[in-house]
């Protein structure tokens, strides 16, 4: 499949150049998430936890990216990158081709679970003369940039429903927008959690475009159904049945005993585990409207929690703060000791 050849492309790439192949000096921050477009939810995701390390005296870059191909490689191979946020769909492929690529497996070694965060909806926007997704086979579609999480769901969602566009653009989120506007393309499609301000402010006109329903029972099997409340976007006046993938937030497995880099990469994780598991309340209430849906629970199988992570949310942890932090608000059968852990700590603050 395409998206295996791109991603083991960017692996090789990745392992040959290693952190030249990303930038990340001494006069950025030093400690950093990468995220996404700066019309998607991750950016925004980004910024809010960035707040959180603000009011703990440390500051944080929030890092635009082409989306979770990106971001998962980032956290791997990009200095002073501790945190990427990425889509299940993407997590799970790697995992598949892991066991029969070794370049594959290589590259995920080492990258670890934060924190689950909240599901994502695939927005297809199209002309209005196509009625849903399965109308997409023999039209001009963008797929998300080539680095983007978008690229792989897209890229699965067709094969997944059988279906061939005449042609397949890689376009990001704006450039799918003005090429659907300017009738370069029929629809394009970009993964992303509702709101996103891309359909919020981009001046859709509703007699021109809409959002396709996806009801292809396939794809309702693979991903999350969802039901987009009507006027979540000003030109969507209807409920819409669609699917959603969850977006997760990576880090890597830094060693606390290691050299001076891994020790303070380490703390940093800590300290923005310690500061989402106490202040959730205040990102539900004041954050992105996405926290809302949040599960901190919710642990993509086959994956386990950082240690760095675990060490952040035990009972008796303390942020290393240089600023006061307001006061806090008060998988599998065989689950590994890493996410037992994790659900322990969890269940001490928000209950279970």
């Amino acid at each position: 499949m395409r998206v295996r050849f791109l991603f083991r492309r960017l692996a090789l790439v990745a392992g040959l150049l290693g952190a030249s192949l990303l930038p990340g000096h001494a006069q950025e921050p030093q400690i950093n998430i990468m995220t996404g477009s700066p019309t998607g939810t991750y950016i925004q995701f980004g910024r809010d936890m960035q707040g959180l390390m603000s009011q703990c005296g440390k500051q944080m870059g929030v890092v635009e990216s082409a989306g979770a191909l990106e971001n998962f490689l980032a956290v791997r191979q990009r200095r002073f990158t501790q945190f990427g946020i990425v889509q299940n769909d993407v997590l799970e492929y790697m995992q598949t081709f892991a066991g029969q690529d070794p370049v594959v497996a290589r590259t995920i070694r080492g990258v670890r679970i934060a924190f689950p965060l909240y599901d994502e909806e695939v927005h297809i926007l199209a002309t209005r003369d196509i009625p849903d997704f399965s109308a997409l086979g023999g039209k001009r579609v963008g797929i998300g940039n080539e680095n983007s999480g978008t690229f792989l769901t897209s890229s699965l969602m067709l094969s997944l429903a059988g279906l061939k566009p005449s042609e397949t653009r890689t376009l990001g989120p704006q450039e799918g927008l003005a090429a659907l506007k300017a009738g370069e393309v029929d629809a394009f499609i970009y993964v992303a959690g509702a709101p996103a301000s891309l359909y919020a402010e981009g001046e859709i006109d509703p007699a021109k475009f809409h959002l396709l329903p996806i009801r292809n029972e396939t794809l309702r099997s693979v991903y999350t159904p969802k039901t987009l409340p009507a006027n979540t976007y000003p030109f969507q006046t209807e409920p819409l049945d669609l699917v959603a993938v969850k977006a997760v937030l990576m880090t890597f497995e830094y060693d606390m005993r290691g050299n001076a880099y891994h020790r303070a990469a380490c703390e940093a994780v800590s300290d923005l585990s310690s500061l989402i598991l106490t202040r959730i309340d205040d990102l539900k209430a004041n954050g992105h409207p996405k926290w809302k849906d949040v599960d901190l629970s919710a642990i993509p199988p086959g994956w386990d929690i950082g240690a760095c992570v675990n060490r952040g949310i035990a009972p008796d942890y303390v942020a290393n703060c240089t600023a006061p932090v307001p006061a806090a608000s008060t998988g599998s059968d065989a689950e590994s000791d890493a996410n037992a852990a994790y659900r322990r700590s969890i269940c001490e603050v928000m209950g279970c």
